[in-house]
């Protein structure tokens, strides 16, 4: 089989099955919409009344709640893209939207994979893969280890990291499978419940360790590309992190200077070019602004979660730019038309009680208001009635602003926040708005360990009891 930069362009897309769910799900829907492109929405059976499917032109449900017997089923989602006559497929994020084999197998059938080649994914979607890729292309890199099978194997490993250390998964990504790890017992402890989290979450359970560098910041670069050429479309700050699940990130980053945030961004488009990289992609990186150093981390080959703040200070729809990748394999701007304007900034906020230790709070939402202001953006699921399932990640809305200057885009924010209103569950809204109003965050004095050392010292969580 022939890989996508070599295959002749494909047609155009008319019919496409949206193989996710969530806030996702119902962002696909409305850039097919605006293209004239009709979807289907493969559902599990506690989403078949979500909003996506009431967005969708068809429904068809998939399976029951688990994610194993749903959206991490390859053959379930087949059948359904197949039997609706459905010439392309969208996997969001998260399931199996980096899975190789996945990918192959909608080709084998017929239907165009919205995202990146099977080589592609083969290559980047495996993160000690994407390490040696990195190497080769001259990106500095973190101490690591390759993928490992046993805690004893990784102990031997550690050695020579170091710790502190940190267990990753070597597929998927959102910090699942991910532990800090201080000692050996620690790294003994940890990784069987890594590995069995990295598996139920991306059908994989492969781990490797990374040294783990404290007080850094989190700075990815979006990249767009058709196996040919690469075009970066700015870079992003991901550094509010609890336990390294990203809650605040913002475009362009902070607190980089004009040449070690050209580096970042050349370095990402090096990668990309380097491995014929071609479709969008999120090239991510740690970054010590004080020194000027960077280290390579991973690359998500995907849409991201957070891709909204960039779509704000470019003004391009990545899915749509996608789209266009998958029907003609030819990236339809250069980097001169990409321009960079003002900045944005994305609170996701999560069903999670911070208050009892961040646990999860599936439920009915009673009271659901948006913020309806100038140069706010709401990407969600969710609505007054709206029953929070127990089986997937716990994010409802994502919440943006945009301003012609950081502190612009600050304000809009905290103005935001204060007019969403959720009732029914509990959320981490507020402890979002207690993030982007506190003097820490306007001034960048945040890291990747800032807030989980801000909560480090909080009473112990469980006094209060639960609102869901």
């Amino acid at each position: 089989m022939t890989d996508a930069a070599d295959r002749p362009p494909e047609t155009p897309i008319r019919r496409l099955l949206v193989a996710n769910r969530g806030e996702v799900a119902v962002r696909i829907i409305r850039t097919c919409r605006a293209l004239g492109i009709e979807t289907v929405l493969a559902a599990s059976d506690p989403d078949r009344a979500s909003l996506g499917a009431r967005l969708a032109d068809r429904t068809l449900c998939i399976g029951p709640g688990p994610a194993r017997s749903s959206y991490l089923s390859a053959d379930a989602l087949l059948s359904a893209a197949v039997l609706s006559g459905c010439d392309a497929l969208h996997p969001g994020y998260g399931f199996l939207a980096e899975d190789p084999a996945f990918a192959l197998r909608c080709a084998e059938e017929g239907v165009a994979f919205v995202g990146p080649s099977v080589a592609a994914l083969s290559l980047l979607g495996d993160k000690v893969a994407a390490r040696d890729a990195a190497r080769r292309s001259g990106v500095p890199l973190l101490a690591g280890s390759p993928e490992l099978s046993t805690s004893s194997e990784a102990a031997d490993w550690a050695g020579d990291v170091g710790y502190p250390l940190l267990l990753k998964a070597t597929h998927g990504g959102g910090g699942r499978g991910m532990r800090h790890v201080e000692s050996e017992d620690a790294l003994h402890a940890s990784f069987d419940p890594a590995r069995a989290e990295a598996l139920a979450t991306f059908g994989h359970g492969g781990l490797y360790l990374e040294r783990f560098v404290a007080a850094a910041r989190h700075v990815e670069v979006q990249v767009a590309g058709d196996g040919r050429d690469v075009v970066h479309l700015g870079d992003r700050d991901c550094s509010v992190q609890r336990r390294h699940q990203k809650l605040v990130e913002e475009a362009p980053a902070p607190m980089l200077s004009p040449s070690l945030q050209a580096d970042v961004r050349h370095a990402a488009v090096r990668l990309a070019v380097a491995t014929g990289y071609d479709n969008i992609g999120t090239v991510e990186f740690l970054v010590e602004p004080a020194s000027g150093e960077y280290y390579f981390l991973e690359v998500n080959p995907r849409l991201q979660v957070e891709h909204g703040v960039t779509e704000l200070v470019t003004g391009v729809d990545l899915v749509a730019l996608q789209i266009v990748l998958t029907e003609t394999r030819r990236l339809p701007l250069a980097q001169s038309d990409v321009q960079i304007t003002g900045c944005a900034i994305e609170c996701r906020i999560n069903a999670e009680d911070p208050e009892r230790g961040f646990a999860p709070c599936p439920g009915t939402i009673s009271t659901w208001a948006l913020p309806h202001l100038l140069d706010v953006r709401v990407d969600t699921h969710a609505f007054a009635g709206y029953e929070v399932p127990p089986f997937y990640d716990s994010l409802i809305a994502k919440v943006m602003s945009r301003g012609a200057d950081r502190d612009r885009a600050i304000d809009a924010m905290v103005a935001a926040l204060r007019r969403l209103v959720v009732e029914g569950i509990d959320t981490t809204a507020p402890l979002a708005r207690e993030i982007v109003a506190s003097h820490d965050f306007r001034n960048c004095r945040v890291s990747t360990v800032w807030l989980d050392r801000l909560l480090a010292d909080r009473p112990i969580p469980g006094a209060r009891p639960p609102a869901c």
